[in-house]
């Protein structure tokens, strides 16, 4: 067993408008993500179940051909695989929930958040 505070968990800048804490089990992941008014998560995929938790703010996917609004207190659950991209309309935070973890953000090697 572990027990974190989210303020603990260090803050990882990924760019100037996309922020992330990060907190991994054996198989699954939360991620806090906190994105500034207009930052775009360009459009990807990923082997991961992916559950967002909109806490602040509003998020706005592209997902399945469909634009969905995801405001503070919604849920959105994305199967593995569905490409998805979102721009925050507002200043956002975000729960995410992976399953397995995203091994991408573990090592890194996620230029698409990175503006690279």
């Amino acid at each position: 067993m572990k027990h974190y505070r989210w303020d603990d968990v260090p803050l990882e800048a990924l760019s100037p408008t996309i922020g992330r804490r990060m907190i991994t089990g054996a198989k699954s992941m939360a991620a806090m993500v906190y994105l500034k008014k207009g930052a775009v998560v360009p459009e990807h995929k990923h082997e991961n179940e992916q559950i967002t938790f909109v806490l602040k703010g509003a998020l706005e996917f592209q997902i399945d051909g469909r634009t969905v609004m995801v405001r503070a207190g919604e849920v959105l659950v994305i199967p593995a695989w569905m490409p998805h991209s979102a721009t925050a309309v507002e200043d956002t935070d975000d729960l995410d929930y992976f399953c397995p973890p995203r091994q991408d953000w573990l090592t890194g090697n996620d230029a698409y958040l990175r503006g690279k």
